[in-house]
C-alpha cells in the first residue's frame, strides 16, 4: 500500500485523537472547578438554579437555594462556580462599581437640563412663504394639491408595467 491510500486514514485518526484530547481537557477543567467549591461559594447548576454552597462531600453538594430551602445535588450537576461579584449581580441585583457606566434606557434624562433653555427660544416656522405674501393663494394651492394627491391615492396602483402615458 502506498502512502497516498493511507493518508486519509492517518488524517482521520489524528482528528479523532485531537477531539478526544480536547474533550478530556474540558472534563478535567470541570472536575477541577467542582473540586474548588467551598461552603459559601455561589454556584449555578446545569438546570439553571443559582444557590450558595453549604456543604461539600465526595460526590454530593448541599446548597442553600433560599430561606429554609436546602437541596442536595450530585457534584456533576454543578454547571459553574461563580465569583462573588457575578453571583451578587445575578441573584441579588447588586452591581459592583458599575453604577457610573450604566446608560439610561431613554434619552429624557440626558436632555432634561436643555428643556428650559429650549422653551425660551422663539419657535421656528418651517413652512414655505412667498415673497409676495399672497395669503389667499398660499391657502388655496396647498389644499388643492393635497386634495389631488388624496384622489390619486384612492386609485389602484398598476404594478405590472402598465402606464397611462401613450
Amino acid at each position: 500500500m502506498s502512502l497516498v491510500t493511507l493518508l486519509p486514514f492517518i488524517v482521520l485518526i489524528g482528528a479523532m485523537f485531537l477531539m478526544t484530547r480536547s474533550a478530556k481537557k474540558k472534563q478535567q477543567q470541570a472536575a477541577d472547578m467542582r473540586n474548588q467549591m467551598q461552603p459559601g461559594s455561589g454556584i449555578r447548576t446545569i438546570g439553571g438554579l443559582y444557590a450558595t454552597v453549604k456543604e461539600v462531600s465526595d460526590d454530593t453538594v448541599l446548597v442553600d437555594a433560599g430561606p429554609g430551602v436546602e437541596l442536595l445535588f450530585a457534584k456533576n450537576a454543578i454547571g459553574a462556580v461563580l465569583s462573588d461579584d457575578e453571583y451578587n449581580r445575578i441573584v441579588h441585583g447588586i452591581e459592583h462599581d458599575l453604577k457610573s457606566d450604566v446608560v439610561p434606557d431613554d434619552a429624557s434624562s440626558l436632555t432634561e437640563a436643555d428643556e428650559p433653555a429650549a422653551s425660551d427660544e422663539k419657535s421656528v416656522d418651517l413652512g414655505k412663504k412667498d415673497a409676495d405674501k399672497d395669503a389667499d393663494d398660499e391657502v388655496e394651492e396647498p389644499s388643492e394639491a393635497v386634495a389631488a394627491e388624496a384622489k390619486t391615492d384612492d386609485e389602484p396602483k398598476k404594478t405590472d408595467g402598465d402606464t397611462d402615458a401613450k
